[in-house]
């Protein structure tokens, strides 16, 4: 079930309008989280009704749908409040669920680290704890003694108190991950080793990727949010500088506030890499949509100033179309972002990838040098091939000078030595 607003005055006051695109990526939703998709309506509104959102007569309506068709459950592309949520429920009688609770569902099947659960788990119960009905006055805890006998603390209370109690622990167990992400960071970072963070909307190709650049085995299906738990593998760039890629969770259009606050520790990743790249399915006719809301997230959490490259996914699919949607999106990118067109599935375009990925790091970078080593030095020699690019060698008496490319971590450790002319 859709909303969409007649006027832009309404999608100003009550937030993004619904559409067809919006509703076909619920249904992959739904398709993702293993339901069957019987019925999809999309209704127009000047605003949305207190009591159902939808108004009393399309809720009748939709009761009639959902007995025609035999529906388990009601999916509304918008956030419900409680009250919506319960009387919705009352009058179809079925289950009623939102876009928030279908996404953090699809999370929870796909969780598999301690660290990815306990996520999840925050973002669940920061979703119920509003949401959370009492059982009615049976239910509550009396008072002792004389005076006392009012009706003490109801069922909802104490639920509310231990779902905000969990709440509360769970933030310390993920503070105490932040923190080993934190320190994590510092070590990699006390020698010239780079991340990069792969972003993107979700089914854009990311773990496809990951897995052609670093061989990871990450699970790449086509299903939503197929990838929820990061991943790191160590990737050699043709410098030969060694790098570190992270896959990250994927975006999606209104992703729920409470899972981009749950992923804190997770996103924080793509805010520390030395290079963003943004993985875009080049073959989706919302491409330039899908290119803006993850814009608008980086920018939600801190990402927006870090150098990034547009890698322009799935070629294969998108055909002739591929090279005039590359120059708009060339002209719409941000300033420190180049594109860069491929197909993760087939390899088409990975090594002008690995090039553009070794321009652009900002972390220890690459410079030509001429070295005088002797010709016995082969452990010197053999660093060079290991860690940089060596373009010509040739012997001068007893010296062999080497004409390479190398970082600049290793040209200064050189420099020491006198290796360099």
């Amino acid at each position: 079930m859709g909303l969409e607003w007649k006027s832009r005055a309404a999608s100003a006051r009550w937030g993004p309008a619904g559409s067809e695109e919006s509703l076909d990526e619920l249904a992959e939703l739904a398709l993702s989280a293993g339901a069957a998709v019987v019925e999809r309506v999309l209704q127009s509104r000047d605003a949305p009704e207190a009591a159902t959102l939808i108004g009393p007569g399309k809720a009748a309506e939709l009761a009639a749908s959902v007995g025609a068709g035999a529906a388990d459950v009601v999916i509304f592309d918008r956030e419900l409040t409680p009250t919506q949520q319960r009387n919705l429920e009352k009058l179809t009688r079925t289950r009623v669920i939102d876009r928030t609770q279908l996404i953090i569902d699809i999370f929870a099947a796909r969780a598999r680290t301690r660290e990815g659960r306990l996520q999840v788990e925050l973002a669940q119960l920061s979703y119920l704890l509003p949401r959370r009905a009492g059982r009615g006055i049976e239910m509550s805890r009396l008072g002792g003694g004389i005076g006392t006998r009012g009706p003490g603390e109801t069922q909802l209370e104490t639920d509310r108190r231990r779902i905000a109690h969990r709440l509360q622990k769970i933030k310390v167990e993920l503070e105490r991950v932040r923190t080993g992400r934190a320190l994590n960071r510092q070590r990699r970072g006390s020698v010239p080793l780079a991340t990069l963070a792969l972003a993107g909307y979700t089914n854009a190709g990311k773990s496809t990727l990951f897995n052609r650049l670093t061989n990871a085995g990450v699970l790449a299906d086509a299903r939503l949010f197929a990838t929820l738990d990061p991943t790191i593998r160590p990737l050699v760039l043709p410098s030969r500088r060694r790098v570190l890629v992270s896959d990250t969770v994927g975006f999606i259009r209104n992703l729920p506030t409470t899972l981009v606050q749950a992923f804190r520790a997770t996103l924080e990743e793509i805010r520390e890499a030395a290079l963003v790249l943004h993985v875009l399915d080049i073959s989706s006719p919302s491409a330039m949509e899908q290119a803006a809301r993850v814009g608008e997230v980086l920018e939600e959490i801190g990402a927006a100033g870090v150098p990034r490259i547009l890698v322009l996914n799935k070629v294969d699919r998108a055909g002739a179309a591929a090279e005039s949607l590359e120059h708009r999106l060339s002209a719409t990118a941000p300033a420190q972002a180049a594109a860069v067109a491929i197909s993760a599935l087939t390899g088409e375009g990975l090594d002008r990838l690995l090039v553009a990925i070794d321009r652009a790091l900002p972390i220890d970078p690459t410079s030509s040098v001429i070295l005088r080593i002797p010709a016995s030095d082969g452990a010197t020699l053999a660093l060079l091939h290991q860690c940089g690019q060596v373009i010509h060698t040739r012997y001068s008496g007893d010296k062999c000078v080497v004409e390479a490319e190398i970082p600049e971590s290793l040209a200064r450790q050189l420099r020491r030595r006198g290796q360099i002319t």
